[in-house]
């Protein structure tokens, strides 16, 4: 009986409403699918401003904004981190500021430990946000982890150092990501020939990663005459090779 009792108001309610328990759980669903990501961007946002914000506690008391204002103006911290950055841009891009800066790297590479470590980061950093690097610059399609299987891939440069003695004919240097965390990977040297180049954006690549094959990027519309051939055409110009 009780179990009954439990029913009742629940089968008042969708015979009021019209409603059956199949499209309560749609719209719940539905529901979920619009509040989840806007929950998640409103909280990550959240954090980045509050974290910038503790920047302002760099600064004496008298330029904060309690004193001058009177209140407490969230996202001020950003403003001030951005004003930062772009300052540190202007002046190491002059002679004096890359002066300077070489002084500055000099200290940190006689430190042991943090030699290491800021070379390490450095590279990485130069090497995706150069302008004059190939780094995720182009969307691949190649074989991995084995022949006839086919995943996305970013071309990171060509090999070098000692490597390219050792291999004969072109070679693309390529990261596969992993999913759905595309911070991890696999760092790969291929064959230009097994290298397909897609005509797709790198964002639209990575959102194809992320999402695990369900957001279908749409192709810019662009035709490349340079485009490497189709899968099949790929494998045959490697047999024959």
């Amino acid at each position: 009986m009780g179990g009954n009792a439990s029913r009742e108001p629940r089968d008042l309610f969708l015979k009021r409403t019209g409603l059956s328990g199949g499209q309560l759980k749609k719209y719940f669903i539905t529901g979920l699918l619009v509040w989840v990501p806007l929950g998640i961007t409103l909280w990550v946002l959240h954090l980045l401003v509050s974290t910038m914000d503790q920047t302002l506690r760099l600064l004496p008391e008298e330029f904060q904004t309690e004193s001058w204002l009177g209140i407490y103006v969230p996202g001020m911290g950003v403003v001030m981190t951005i004003a930062v950055v772009l300052a540190t841009g202007l002046v190491v891009t002059n002679f004096l500021g890359q002066r300077v800066l070489l002084f500055w790297e000099g200290v940190l590479n006689r430190i042991p430990v943090v030699k290491s470590i800021y070379n390490s980061v450095k590279q990485v950093s130069d090497t995706l946000f150069s302008s004059s690097g190939h780094a995720f610059r182009k969307a691949l399609l190649v074989q991995y982890p084995r022949e006839g299987s086919w995943t996305i891939a970013f071309l990171t440069g060509e090999p070098g150092g000692d490597v390219i003695n050792h291999l004969h004919g072109e070679y693309w240097s390529v990261y596969v990501p992993t999913t759905p965390n595309p911070t991890s990977g696999f760092f790969l040297m291929m064959p230009k020939a097994d290298v397909i180049e897609l005509d797709m954006s790198v964002d639209d690549a990575l959102k194809y990663v992320i999402s695990m094959g369900v957001v279908v990027p749409g192709s810019n519309g662009r035709k490349n005459d340079k485009l490497a051939p189709k899968p099949e055409v790929a494998r045959q110009q490697a047999v024959n090779q």
